[in-house]
């Protein structure tokens, strides 16, 4: 603290809301009142006390919120073999679905949605092989270029074709 200077510890003070400051004209005037300490003081005591009894508030409703669920939920002996029961079945709900899910590839609608997906993939390239012998014949019309060297030239194979 020794090596600080005035200036500093007084713009330390400002920035942790102890000291006021104003600028009058070219000069800074800064002052501190006694009570704004505690009027601080007072304020942030009572935003924690209004703090304090919210959470009073929040842990009595959840107090009770607890005691409530208790409520039929004793341990007992038919509750234990019930629970046991719903774990029995949740563990061959899942056999079963993993076992579906085995077969899903043979399911209607599975195998229709693969065929309409087909289909689309199938018109989707047949377009784009319409669009290639679109290019190829403008190439040969524009530049009198022979298809086999616009075949090499753009490594399109021989055996190209719409796909049945």
């Amino acid at each position: 603290l020794a090596s600080m200077s005035v200036k500093e510890i007084l713009q330390s003070l400002v920035d942790d809301g102890m000291v006021d400051t104003d600028r009058i004209g070219t000069s800074n005037y800064f002052w501190a009142f006694p009570s704004k300490a505690l009027h601080a003081r007072k304020r942030k005591l009572e935003e924690l006390q209004s703090q304090l009894a919210e959470s009073s508030q929040k842990k009595e409703a959840l107090q009770k919120s607890i005691e409530k669920s208790k409520i039929g939920r004793e341990d007992t002996a038919e509750r234990a073999a019930l629970t046991e029961e719903l774990a029995a079945l949740r563990k061959k709900k899942e056999q079963l679905k993993a076992e579906i899910d085995k077969y899903r590839e043979c399911d209607p609608d599975v195998v229709e949605e693969m065929r309409q997906t087909n289909k689309i993939a199938k018109e989707a390239a047949n377009r784009w092989t319409d669009n290639i012998f679109a290019i190829k014949s403008w190439a040969k019309r524009k530049f009198g270029f022979e298809e086999s060297r616009i075949d090499k030239s753009f490594g399109i194979p021989e055996d190209f074709d719409y796909i049945d």
